[in-house]
C-alpha cells in the first residue's frame, strides 16, 4: 500500500502570536492541516490558558490549553524585550502565515504589525483576530465568548418562553471565528501561489459569529422581525423538541417534512394524528404547537428510550438521545470515525483530544502532543533563523520547559 500524501499545508509556517480560544483554534486547524506552527508564549508565563484554574482532579494538568494546542511549538519570548522582540520579526521574515489576537493597535506599537512584517516579507498572509474588529466604534472594547454571543443575537434565542437569555454552554463564538479565520487564511494563500503576493486580514468575532446566524436571520433581514426564545423547538417544525421518557431519559426529535408526519405517527401508535384536521400539514401544526408538544410529550413518557429509538429507527424519524459529554465522546459513531485520539504528553501522560472532524481519501493528520512553555525555542530559532546555541542563548536564554 503507498504511503499517504503529505498533509496538505505540510511545508507552511505558521508564526502564532495567539492565546486563550479564538486565535488559538485557528492556528490548531493549520496544524491538522499540516502546517509547522510556532507559538510564540512570554517567558514564565506563557498562554493564558496555561493559568486557568484546573479541572476538578487535573491539578497540575493544563487540560485546556491542551485542547487546543497539539501539534504546535512552543517558544518563549519577551516581546517587551527589545531584542526578543528581535527576533520575533526576523521569525516573522521567514513565515507564510502570522495570526495574532492582541488588542488592536498591540502588534502595531510593538512593531510586529502588518505594515512591519509586510516590508520584510511581502508574500506573508498576516491574520489579526478581534472581538468586535480593527476599525469601528466598538474597536477598543473587550470581548469575551460570552460578551460576542450578546451582541449578536445569540442570548436572544436561546432559553426557554419568557425566561431570562441564557448562552450558549460551549465558546461557541470563540471557535467559530477561528474557524472562519483558518478558512481566509487558507483563501489568502492560494491568492500568494496565483499572484505571488500577500495580504492582511481583519477578522472579527462579531462578524463571524453573525455570519453564521445569517442562514437564520432570514426573517429579521428581510422583515426586521426578531424570533423570541422557544427553548428546544423549532420555530419552523413541530413537533421538534426534547422529551422525556418513561426511565428519565431525553429524547431529541424532529419531524422535518410532510414525508415524515404519517411515519411519526405510526411510531407513536396514534395514525388518528395524521388526518387530524389541526396537525395536517406543518403550517397547521406549527400553530397548534402547544396541543402537538402535549400529545407527544405525554406518549413519549408512557415507555423507555430504547424503546422509542427503536421505533424512530425503523421509520427513519429524526431522533437522538440528550447525551452528556462523557457520552457523546464514548458513542458508537464517534468511535468508528475516530475522532478521539490519544497522545502522550511529556507531562501529563496519556492524553485524549478530539481530532480533526474530516477524514481525506489520501492525506492523513498526524498529532504531536501540545507543547511545555517554550519547549521549542532553541530549535526554532536554530532551524529558521540558523542561530547558534551560543547566540541562542545569549538573546533568548535557556528554553523554559
Amino acid at each position: 500500500m503507498a504511503e499517504p500524501a503529505k498533509p496538505p499545508l505540510a511545508g507552511l509556517r505558521v508564526l502564532d502570536l495567539t492565546q486563550v480560544v479564538a486565535g488559538p483554534y485557528c492556528t490548531l486547524m493549520l496544524a491538522d492541516m499540516g502546517a509547522e506552527v510556532v507559538k510564540i508564549e512570554r517567558p514564565g508565563h506563557g498562554d493564558d490558558l496555561r493559568r486557568t484554574v484546573p479541572y476538578k482532579g487535573r491539578e497540575g494538568h493544563h487540560d485546556y490549553f491542551n485542547a487546543l494546542n497539539r501539534s504546535k511549538k512552543s517558544i518563549a519570548l519577551d516581546l517587551k524585550d527589545e531584542a526578543q522582540r528581535a527576533l520575533a520579526l526576523r521569525l516573522a521574515g521567514r513565515t507564510d502565515v502570522m495570526v495574532e489576537n492582541f488588542a488592536p493597535g498591540t502588534a502595531h506599537r510593538l512593531g510586529l504589525g502588518w505594515e512591519d512584517v509586510n516590508k520584510l516579507n511581502p508574500r506573508l498572509v498576516y491574520c489579526s483576530l478581534s472581538g468586535f474588529g480593527q476599525t469601528g466604534p466598538y474597536r477598543n472594547r473587550l470581548a469575551l465568548d460570552p460578551i460576542i454571543q450578546a451582541v449578536t443575537g445569540v442570548m436572544s434565542v436561546t432559553g426557554e418562553p419568557d425566561r431570562e437569555p441564557i448562552m450558549v454552554g460551549a465558546p461557541l463564538a470563540d471557535v467559530i471565528a477561528g474557524m472562519f479565520a483558518a478558512c481566509a487564511i487558507v483563501s489568502a494563500l492560494h491568492v500568494v501561489k496565483r499572484d505571488g503576493v500577500g495580504q492582511y486580514i481583519d477578522l472579527s468575532m462579531q462578524d463571524a459569529m453573525l455570519a453564521a446566524l445569517g442562514v437564520r436571520m432570514g426573517e429579521t433581514l428581510q422583515a426586521g422581525i426578531s424570533p423570541g426564545r422557544l427553548g428546544n423547538e423549532n420555530p419552523l417544525r413541530v413537533p421538534a423538541n426534547t422529551y422525556e421518557t418513561a426511565d428519565g431519559l431525553w429524547l431529541a426529535i424532529m419531524v422535518q417534512n410532510e414525508n415524515q408526519w404519517a411515519p411519526f405517527c405510526r411510531a407513536m401508535e396514534h395514525e388518528e394524528w395524521i388526518d387530524d384536521p389541526r396537525f395536517r400539514n406543518m403550517a397547521l401544526r406549527v400553530k397548534h404547537r402547544k396541543e402537538v408538544n402535549k400529545l407527544v410529550a405525554r406518549r413519549l413518557a408512557e415507555q423507555p428510550a430504547e424503546d422509542w429509538m427503536q421505533r424512530f429507527e425503523a421509520e427513519r424519524i429524526p431522533y437522538a438521545l440528550v447525551n452528556d459529554y462523557a457520552q457523546a465522546l464514548a458513542d458508537p459513531q464517534v468511535a468508528h470515525r475516530g475522532l478521539v485520539r490519544t497522545l502522550d504528553h511529556p507531562v501529563s501522560g496519556r492524553i485524549r483530544v478530539v481530532g480533526p472532524p474530516w477524514i481525506m481519501s489520501v492525506t492523513r493528520t498526524e498529532m504531536a502532543p501540545p507543547p511545555t512553555l517554550g519547549q521549542h525555542t532553541a530549535e526554532v530559532l536554530r532551524d529558521w533563523l540558523g542561530m547558534a546555541a551560543e547566540e541562542i542563548a545569549a538573546v533568548a536564554g535557556e528554553p523554559c520547559g
